[in-house]
């Protein structure tokens, strides 16, 4: 398992607990930074409910749903009762939940490695791939690690994958995104992730390609921030810290969200998404989270998608490993991408659609019309679709239509 971030460490847990052998290789130590928004929506609880870890137990923060400020408005929604998800979210920093994830995972069985930099997949005269080439601790010293299957979740970087010529789709944008913390006893505990739709790139005037937040830690701070596309009159990234200066004046005097009551540095990361490196399998190497681009076009999360797959890698894996080496066993491994095809194709499709046509243009603005943000129902109808949750088959109408949808989008080529 290359990297022990939310994608690399919920499928050692998953393949642990199905009485695989794991190794869990991080480039760095734990607790580390990562650039993130923290928030983790229904469908990330799910998968962490799923993975055994205490959601009750200090450190953790739940919020009602999502509140969309946009020209003026202001609309709060509750995430919805669905028998499928939990009807609430979270929010934690990944400066210890990344730790946290880790720590189940040797607690679950698998064996982590700190301070190891993978530098690229072994593989043998028949190009399948038997393991990594890596470097270990502060004098780089070189080392190999064998193993009958290489998990690649190595996040934005997706070395492991480029080492096997799996390139990024180059017609796919990345996001980016940045983050900072401050202080700020008014919001520390609001029971709403805040998302603002109408901020502008401050040297252009054009819509911001993305959307801003400030996100409720629960320990005395927010998270804030910002995601967004390239702008694409011009394909040139967002200068991220000029807009998030040119929006923090806007945010209410009461919340003290200024310069001095920053927290930490302000931090920014790509954000690979529409599942831009294909295929997820390939000759003995598995691709997870962000190696394979799995950040979601609609919304810019990717932590829930990173440990979805996860779950599901770690169940082919599984049943992969009880076949014989060779071909019954390489049959099995090809259900991996099938299985992500199935359960995503249609909808990040229709995502990066709305991504090139809409929100690299004008941003989430254009949903956000006075009449949506007025209309309960319509404000349901769009939180489903842009945080994918939803229970299959359909429970309510909201669903039906979303489903319905989906089935209208042609299904993209592996």
């Amino acid at each position: 398992m290359v990297g022990a971030g939310p994608a690399g460490s919920a499928a050692a847990v998953h393949l642990a607990r199905a009485g695989v052998d794991v190794m869990l290789l991080e480039k760095s130590g734990f607790p580390r930074e990562k650039v993130c928004g923290d928030g983790l929506t229904p469908r990330a609880v799910h998968q962490l409910v799923r993975l055994g870890i205490d959601i009750d137990a200090p450190g953790w923060m739940r919020n009602k749903g999502m509140r969309w400020v946009c020209g003026g408005h202001r609309a709060e929604l509750d995430w919805p009762r669905l028998g499928a998800f939990p009807d609430f979210g979270l929010t934690r920093s990944r400066h210890d939940f990344d730790d946290l994830l880790a720590t189940h995972a040797t607690a679950t069985g698998a064996r982590l490695r700190t301070n190891v930099k993978v530098t690229g997949p072994l593989t043998d005269r028949a190009g399948q791939v038997i393991g990594v080439t890596a470097s270990h601790g502060p004098g780089a010293e070189p080392v190999r690690y064998l193993a009958p299957l290489v998990v690649a979740a190595d996040g934005a970087s997706a070395r492991t994958a480029l080492g096997l010529g799996l390139e990024r789709d180059a017609k796919r944008p990345v996001a980016a995104a940045a983050r900072r913390y401050y202080r700020s006893a008014a919001r520390t505990h609001d029971p709403y992730l805040e998302l603002w739709a109408d901020l502008r790139c401050p040297r252009t005037g054009l819509d911001l390609p993305g959307y801003g937040w400030v996100f409720p830690m629960g320990d005395g701070r927010v998270n804030v921030g910002l995601g967004a596309l390239p702008q694409q009159r011009r394909r040139r990234p967002v200068d991220l810290r000029a807009a998030l200066d040119h929006w923090l004046p806007r945010l209410p005097e009461e919340w003290d969200v200024n310069e001095g009551s920053a927290d930490s540095p302000l931090r920014s990361a790509p954000l690979p998404m529409g599942l831009n490196r294909r295929p997820q399998y390939r000759r003995g190497l598995l691709l997870v989270g962000d190696s394979a681009g799995m950040v979601s076009p609609w919304s810019g999360e990717g932590i829930a998608q990173a440990m979805e797959a996860a779950e599901v890698a770690a169940e082919i894996i599984a049943l992969a490993l009880a076949r014989p080496a060779g071909p019954r066993r390489e049959h099995a491994l090809h259900h991996y991408p099938a299985e992500i095809q199935r359960r995503w194709a249609r909808y990040y499709r229709l995502g990066n659609v709305a991504g090139d046509l809409l929100f690299s243009r004008f941003g989430y603005r254009p949903l956000l019309h006075p009449r949506v943000m007025a209309s309960p129902h319509l404000l349901r109808v769009l939180a489903r679709l842009l945080t994918h949750v939803s229970d299959e088959p359909a429970q309510d109408t909201i669903d039906a239509v979303l489903h319905s949808l989906l089935r209208l989008v042609p299904v993209p080529r592996r």
